[in-house]
């Protein structure tokens, strides 16, 4: 019961070709396959936003306290 023969697995996937089409089923493995290539970058390319991130947050520093000034002047 708790096992599936292979002519079990064979009835599901005409099943499923039948109800979705090929086509359908073809551009769906197409947008996995990009998903799964776009996290693989973005794993590999994991430090490089951190180290921009740091950039940056020195520049919304300064512009805080450009801010702070801007409003101290206007009161």
């Amino acid at each position: 019961m708790g096992s599936f023969s292979i002519w079990h697995w064979l009835v599901v996937l005409v099943i499923v070709l039948l109800v979705f089409g090929t086509k359908k089923l073809t551009s769906g493995a197409k947008d996995l396959g990009s998903a799964v290539k776009e996290f693989k970058k973005g794993m590999r390319d994991e430090d490089k936003p951190a180290a921009q991130l740091g950039d940056q947050s020195g520049d919304t520093e300064k512009s805080r306290e450009k801010q702070a000034e801007h409003d101290k002047q206007a009161h």
